[in-house]
């Protein structure tokens, strides 16, 4: 049981306690950074759970299950190909955040740099063989999907584009995990690409960028002096955690407009009893960051970060349990 409860943790957290001994599984749990894989377990989930509640579409259970294991995939090479290139362009130093909250592939010496290139080469062929697959199954629009997901996940912070580095990090955050992830599951899931998907995607966009919003507010101090040109870092500290806000609340304000025009079912309206914690969260981008890590705090110095994951964690798997309940029991506006 403790080898399990190591998994955990480091699932968790991010981390593991010094007096632990690193097993390879928690190894490569922290390597790839896996305790954010919820958001885009949620966001595929989402777009398979949207097609089996669309009366007269024949839903494929094995491509949405193979879908999902190759967005999993993709989303371990992005941070992979994160921390290749930022360590390599000199971003990432034992003094800069990626290397405080968490152990860091390359500067914790976890992994070689060989070890890591032949960690992408191989998690990115085993991707290819999926899309093969999918290609196979559903042509050159599965195909586009996934090619544009690929394209804005190497040159998020790859050259000659480095898209965080001009404040477009977070736009292309929202386009992946809203309109390609969750409308691409669904077109591989039915075979079918209609409108009104892309619209029923971009609240959880939203809430899937705010993380990444507040994970760069609290990289703010360290950006600025770098160079690296964040979306907060051109609007500001303050003005970023008010942007911040205003994309939660927006998650809520679209999911029930999406409700009142009989684009989603009711049932996702289950998403509204995340309001609570949603009330915390906005209430803490409303203050500053506290002066040092609050006892038993696992990603310090994140802050921001930490509190937009945990709501979009949450207000994820409350759409995607309305969308279950949905699929049995239809009930639209």
């Amino acid at each position: 049981m403790s080898v399990i409860s190591n998994w955990l943790e480091a699932f968790q957290t991010q981390n593991l306690r010094e007096e632990v001994e690193m097993d390879v599984v928690s190894k490569w749990l922290i390597i790839t950074r896996a305790s954010v894989f919820p958001m885009t377990f949620f966001a595929a989930a989402i777009g398979g759970l949207l097609a089996i509640g669309t009366p007269g579409v024949t839903v494929d259970a094995p491509l949405w299950a193979l879908c999902t294991l190759g967005l999993l995939i993709a989303h371990a090479v992005n941070n992979l190909v994160n921390d290749y290139f930022d360590t390599a362009s000199g971003v990432d130093t034992p003094d800069y955040h990626r290397a405080k909250y968490s152990l860091h592939p390359l500067l914790s010496g976890l992994i070689s740099k060989r070890g890591l290139v032949t960690a992408i080469v191989v998690l990115n062929l085993v991707d290819v063989a999926i899309g093969g697959v999918l290609f196979w199954s559903r042509g050159w629009v599965a195909a586009a999907y996934a090619i544009a997901g690929f394209a804005i996940s190497i040159f998020y912070v790859a050259p000659p584009l480095r898209l965080k580095h001009h404040g477009l990090g977070e736009p292309s955050v929202f386009i992946v995990w809203g309109p390609l992830m969750i409308a691409g599951t669904y077109f591989v899931t039915t075979g079918e690409n209609p409108a009104w998907v892309w619209g029923a995607s971009l609240p959880y966009g939203l809430l899937v960028m705010a993380v990444l919003f507040g994970k760069h507010i609290d990289k703010f101090h360290a950006d600025t002096e770098k160079g690296i040109r964040t979306l907060p870092v051109i609007l500001g500290h303050e003005t970023a955690r008010r942007v911040t806000q205003a994309m939660i609340w927006g998650f809520y304000v679209v999911m029930v407009g999406l409700v009142a025009m009989g684009v989603l079912g009711v049932w996702t309206l289950a998403v509204l009893l995340s309001i609570p914690t949603a009330r915390k969260v906005t209430a803490t981008f409303a203050a500053p960051p506290p002066s040092e890590a609050p006892k038993n705090f696992p990603v310090w110095p994140l802050w921001y970060v930490a509190w937009a994951f945990g709501l979009t964690r949450r207000a994820g798997a409350l759409f995607a349990g309305g969308l279950i309940v949905n699929a049995f029991f239809p009930f639209y506006l």
